[in-house]
C-alpha cells in the first residue's frame, strides 16, 4: 500500500514507468504490478496476492470481522446474516477471478470453486489491463464496503474492521472513544554485514480492548502468530526470528 489519494495520475505513471524498466532489467521483478483501487495505489506481488486470495477464500487463513457500526464494536459471528460481509466476500471472489488466473501456474487445481469463468464485463475489463498496472476500482462499485476494510484484508490483518460508507463517522467515533490493543509484529534480519541486528516492525494492527482482553493469548492471535512464523520459515536464511508484542492504546482521535 503506497498512498491514499494524492497526485494519483502522476504517481501511477511514474510507478508504471519504473516497473517497466525493472521488468526489462531482471526477471526477478516480473510478478510485481501496480494496482489501483479508487484513490488507493498499491505495489503488489501477483503470485503472493494470489496465494493470499486463495488461502482466505478456502478458509486456510482465518480473520475476524469487527462491526464498527455497533456501540460498542462487536465481533460478527454469523457472517451469512451480514449483508456487508456478503458484499465483501463478493469482492474477494472478483479478486480471485483475476489473481488466481494471473498468479498461479495451475489455477485449475487451486481454489477454482471460487472462480467465475463467465464472460462478464469484469473479466473482459481484467483482460484488457496493461502489463504493469491493474485497475480494480470496479470491484467496489455497487457495494457499501469501504477501502479501509479492503486494506485490512489485503494487508493480511487477522482483525478486519467492517463498516458501511454511510457509517464512517460512527466507525471513527466508536474507535476513537475506546481502549484498543495494538498488536505489533517485529522481525530481525540475518545479516552477515551487521552484527547485533535489531528487531524491525513488519506490521501492526489494532483490536478493541473489550474484544481482545487476553492480548496475545487470544486464540486468533496465537493462530496468526503461528501463521506468520510458518511464512518466515520459507525465508529462514533472511530472518532470525519473529515476535509479537501487545500494548494498550488509550482513546484518541483516529483517522480511517
Amino acid at each position: 500500500m503506497i498512498d491514499y489519494g494524492g497526485k494519483m495520475p502522476e504517481l501511477r505513471h511514474h510507478l508504471c514507468s519504473l516497473l517497466k524498466l525493472c521488468h526489462k532489467q531482471s526477471p526477478i521483478f516480473e510478478h510485481l504490478k501496480v494496482m489501483i483501487i479508487q484513490d488507493m495505489i498499491y505495489l503488489v506481488h501477483v503470485r503472493g496476492l494470489a496465494e493470499h486470495v486463495r488461502s482466505t477464500l478456502n478458509s486456510e487463513s482465518q480473520f475476524l470481522f469487527v462491526d464498527l457500526e455497533q456501540e460498542p464494536p462487536k465481533m460478527i459471528t454469523q457472517i451469512e446474516e451480514s449483508q456487508l460481509v456478503m458484499q465483501f466476500i463478493s469482492i474477494q471472489k472478483l479478486f480471485s477471478s483475476f489473481f488466481l488466473d494471473e498468479g498461479m501456474d495451475n489455477p485449475s487445481s487451486q481454489g477454482t470453486e471460487y472462480m467465475d469463468h463467465s464472460k462478464s464485463t469484469s473479466s473482459q475489463h481484467f483482460a484488457s489491463q496493461s502489463t504493469e498496472c491493474i485497475d480494480l476500482s470496479e470491484c467496489m462499485e455497487g457495494t457499501e464496503v469501504t477501502v479501509p476494510t479492503l486494506n485490512g484484508w489485503l494487508l493480511g490483518y487477522p482483525v478486519v474492521y467492517l463498516f458501511g460508507k454511510e457509517h464512517i463517522a460512527d466507525a471513527i467515533y466508536n474507535l476513537s472513544t475506546k481502549y484498543l490493543h495494538i498488536y505489533q509484529i517485529s522481525v530481525c534480519r540475518n545479516s552477515t554485514f551487521k552484527k547485533g541486528s535489531q528487531a524491525e516492525e513488519l506490521l501492526s494492527f489494532t483490536a478493541p480492548y473489550n474484544l481482545s482482553t487476553r492480548g496475545s493469548n487470544e486464540q486468533w492471535a496465537v493462530s496468526f502468530l503461528a501463521h506468520m512464523r510458518a511464512k518466515l520459515e520459507r525465508c529462514a536464511y533472511a530472518w532470525k526470528f519473529l515476535k509479537m508484542e501487545v500494548d494498550e492504546c488509550h482513546p484518541q482521535a483516529i483517522v480511517l
